[in-house]
C-alpha cells in the first residue's frame, strides 16, 4: 500500500487531495514538524532534504509534490487528473504546473521564511524581504484569477478537473491570514476556491488533518 508522509496544511496536502480524488488505498504516515521528524534520520533516507512530503510506492521512493502528484496520476489515468499525452492541454498542464512549483510555491516559502534569506538576527531586513514576497504574491493570485476569467470554466485547466487544482487550493489556502488581500478575495478565484471546498475529497482531507476554519 502506498504511504503518504505529510505534516498538515503542508505542500503534502496537495497529493493527498490528489489520492483522495483517486480513490486508492493508502496510508498517511504522519511526520511531526513540532518535534523535528522531518530532519531525522530515518526521514532523511527518505528525502534528504528534510521535507514533506514523501510518497513511497512500493520500491519507489519519491519527493518533490509535483513530481508525486505526476506519478499519481499518471499511474491511475481512469481518474482523468491530467490531459492525454502529446496535446497542448498536456503542455498547459506541465506549464502551469511548474509555475505553481517554481514560482508561487516559491515565493510564498520567502514570505513564511524571510529569515533565511537575511543575516541571522536581521528582522527588519526580514520584515521587509516578508512585505517584498507578499507583494509579489499577491501579483501571482492576480495572474490565477485572470485565468479563471480567461476561459470561465469551473476548474483551473477549464471544463476538466485535475491535478492543478489540488496545488491552485493548496497555495490559495496559505494566504488566507495575509494582510493583504488574500486569494479568497478575487472575484473568480473566490468562488473557484468555494467550489474546491465543495469537493468530497477537499472535505475527507480537511477532515483527516484535522483542520478547522477559516478554510481559506
Amino acid at each position: 500500500m502506498m504511504q503518504l508522509h505529510y505534516y498538515p496544511s503542508t505542500a503534502a496536502m496537495v497529493p493527498h487531495i490528489v489520492l483522495e480524488e483517486i480513490g486508492v488505498p493508502y496510508q498517511r504516515v504522519l511526520v511531526d514538524r513540532l518535534q523535528n521528524a522531518h530532519k531525522a534520520p530515518d526521514y532523511l533516507q527518505l528525502n534528504p532534504n528534510g521535507l514533506i512530503p514523501v510518497l513511497v510506492d512500493g520500491d519507489l521512493v519519491l519527493y518533490e509534490t509535483a513530481a508525486i502528484c505526476l506519478h499519481l496520476s499518471d499511474v491511475h489515468p481512469e481518474a482523468g487528473l491530467v490531459p492525454p499525452l502529446g496535446t497542448a492541454a498536456r503542455a498547459h498542464f506541465y506549464k502551469w504546473l511548474m509555475w505553481l512549483t517554481n514560482t508561487l510555491q516559491a515565493t510564498l516559502i520567502v514570505y513564511f521564511y524571510p529569515e533565511r534569506w537575511v543575516v541571522p538576527g536581521n528582522a527588519a531586513g526580514a520584515a521587509e524581504v516578508k512585505a517584498q514576497a507578499e507583494e509579489k504574491v499577491g501579483a501571482m493570485l492576480d495572474q490565477l484569477d485572470a485565468e479563471l476569467a480567461r476561459h470561465g470554466g469551473p476548474w483551473f485547466a477549464g471544463e476538466l478537473y485535475s491535478a492543478l487544482d489540488a496545488y491552485v487550493f493548496t497555495l490559495c489556502r496559505w494566504t488566507r491570514n495575509f494582510q493583504s488581500p488574500a486569494a479568497r478575495t478575487r472575484p473568480h478565484l473566490g468562488p473557484y476556491l468555494q467550489r474546491m471546498l465543495a469537493r468530497p475529497a477537499v472535505q475527507r482531507v480537511f477532515a483527516a488533518e484535522e483542520l478547522a476554519e477559516p478554510f481559506v
